[in-house]
């Protein structure tokens, strides 16, 4: 009966939204295919493919070759949202219009994060999606499938926590030394028998369940916990007594926000008065007294804009330094590899970096892939504090030294060990290669000879991560933590990062949490698996990592956005910490 009355529902939902873009899909008919090909690369080419690439990347959404037509999540090499795979949706030009419109309204659950609120932008979007044509990929210009493969030390058989991992420049392969895989896994609910594996000393739980896409989380002063439910626009706050097994408070504190990521407590003297949150494209925080389970009064925006595009990587971090006089925000850039950024000469290149920074990107990616800076109240304009740095999801601030760290997604595209995703600290003025160079002086061969002038700027990260493993969150355990779980002193002061998993990768890796060693509180160049076991097959997964948080007892909290959960991992062995 459930399942009749979703199906009744979404088929109701389904018709309301037909009849009600009706003009706008005879709209769509005399959209320009030209400027929605534009727009296309601008929002849309990060995750999905049309069959037009002369080098197809694969993409982690499904190929949109010849879509017109087509059933909704019927092509056989995707991993779709069980949302979608439900909807029994046709995709036609008033069923685009909608989802474009509202992907979450037409088809609650969906993983679709763009929209397009303008209704001429879809229209033109529409008209240069109806020109593709179903095709089959050509021998050696990359697969849009998963073929087979000689296993290596980054597949997801070979996690187990201890396990090491490091990844040397000098043994990486070049470019297209396999081809570029589309191996997006597909989600399914925790297998009888499944469990997730830790140290020898630490136990791990589910601490709380039923959560909408859980991504980020932070851990206030006083213990309470928020969580970035970003799909559905709000901020959770969760409650719970030290070693408690589950929350004894679960609320909303703040909705109606546009893809919040990033979380941020302000001012950093324990008593915090405000609660920042980094929206798809601004910054604005909230009033707030310790132990406020809903928002003290409306929204106030910091920072209004941060960059005239907003396609393509959607996740803004936030962190304060440790003097509270410097906020830094991540934006991630709107495309794999500045695919059809406009050229320009070395004249027009000096003139732009004059007014921008050292290696900033240009046209659609302008004020993309870069760490920006201004201070806590936003009055400053926004300066790049670095350039080229891919996808910075994760942000924080070591506690010993005061310097800004991330974590980044690297490009794809070029294999299964290319690009390794890293782990580094952030020099003011650096910049890290995207979209010309990639790990030092290695040219991206999409971008030959283009910018010579930056051979051997580009910084090499401190710790190289198994390529496609996507980390997310970060964080740095405290020095000092006296919590009934707190963890012991070879882990204080170390990493702890979420690798959300491949989809570009032919073995698959990721899905897990590591530990990042650190000696003195410098990078070793290695890691460890810390938390395996959500990786059921090359195909399927129960749970995908995203944020990572120490709580007020020491525990580790670990947010999983496929099944919308949260871990707890403590250390229970009692010996002298």
């Amino acid at each position: 009966m459930l399942s009749y009355n979703r199906s009744l529902a979404l088929t109701i939902l389904s018709m309301v939204a037909l009849k009600t873009t009706t003009a706008a899909a005879e709209a769509s008919n005399a959209g320009d295919s030209g400027r929605g090909k534009i727009l296309f690369q601008q929002n849309c080419a990060l995750c999905h493919v049309t069959g037009l690439e002369a080098r197809p990347p694969a993409g982690q959404g499904p190929s949109l070759a010849g879509i017109m037509g087509r059933p909704a999540a019927s092509l056989s090499n995707f991993g779709y949202s069980k949302a979608l795979e439900s909807s029994r949706l046709t995709w036609d030009a008033a069923t685009l219009h909608s989802f474009l419109a509202g992907p979450g309204v037409l088809v609650p659950g969906t993983t679709m994060p763009v929209t397009l609120a303008n209704a001429t932008d879809r229209s033109d979007v529409i008209a240069f999606l109806a020109t593709l044509r179903p095709v089959i990929p050509k021998p050696g210009t990359g697969n849009v499938g998963v073929s087979h493969h000689a296993p290596s030390p980054g597949d997801w058989q070979n996690d187990a926590p201890g396990a090491h991992h490091q990844i040397r420049l000098n043994d990486l392969p070049p470019p297209y030394a396999t081809a570029s895989a589309g191996n997006a896994p597909r989600t399914v609910a925790q297998p009888a028998g499944a469990s997730l594996s830790v140290p020898q000393g630490f136990q791990v739980r589910l601490f709380a369940a039923g959560l909408s896409g859980p991504r980020l989380l932070r851990t206030a002063p006083n213990g309470d916990i928020f969580i970035a439910e970003t799909r559905e626009g709000r901020i959770r706050v969760l409650r719970a007594a030290d070693g408690a097994d589950a929350p004894s408070e679960n609320t909303i504190f703040a909705d109606h926000l546009q893809g919040p990521f990033g979380i941020a407590f302000y001012p950093l003297d324990g008593d915090p008065r405000w609660v920042y949150v980094a929206n798809l494209n601004s910054i604005v925080r909230f009033p707030y007294r310790a132990g406020d389970l809903a928002a003290g009064g409306p929204a106030e925006i910091v920072v209004p804009h941060l960059s005239d595009s907003t396609g393509g990587h959607t996740t803004r971090d936030i962190v304060f330094s440790i003097d509270g006089r410097r906020m830094f925000i991540s934006v991630g850039s709107g495309s794999n590899v500045a695919e059809g950024m406009p050229a320009k000469t070395p004249a027009e290149i000096r003139a732009w970096e004059t007014l921008h920074a050292r290696g900033s990107a240009w046209g659609y990616e302008s004020g993309r892939a870069d760490i920006f800076v201004t201070d806590p109240e936003g009055r400053q304009r926004l300066r790049i504090f670095a350039t080229g740095i891919r996808n910075a999801v994760g942000l924080a601030v070591q506690p010993a030294t005061g310097e800004l760290w991330a974590s980044t997604n690297e490009r794809d595209g070029l294999g299964d060990d290319l690009v390794p995703d890293y782990i580094t600290h952030v020099k003011d003025g650096g910049y890290y290669g995207w979209p010309w160079y990639y790990l030092g002086n290695y040219e991206d061969p999409r971008h030959p000879g283009e910018r010579p002038d930056l051979k051997g700027q580009a910084l090499v990260p401190d710790v190289l991560l198994q390529s496609h493993s996507a980390p997310l969150q970060m964080t740095f355990y405290p020095a000092t933590v006296s919590g009934p779980a707190a963890f012991p002193v070879p882990y204080r002061g170390e990493i702890f990062a979420a690798f959300h998993g491949s989809w570009n990768r032919t073995g698959r890796t990721g899905s897990k949490v590591v530990r990042v060693r650190l000696k003195n509180g410098v990078p070793t160049g290695d890691y460890e698996d810390f938390l395996t076991g959500f990786v059921i097959d090359e195909g399927h997964v129960w749970g995908r990592p995203v944020g990572v948080a120490v709580a007020h007892d020491g525990a580790l909290l670990v947010t999983d956005d496929a099944n919308g959960t949260l871990w707890r991992i403590s250390y229970t062995t009692q010996v002298p910490k």
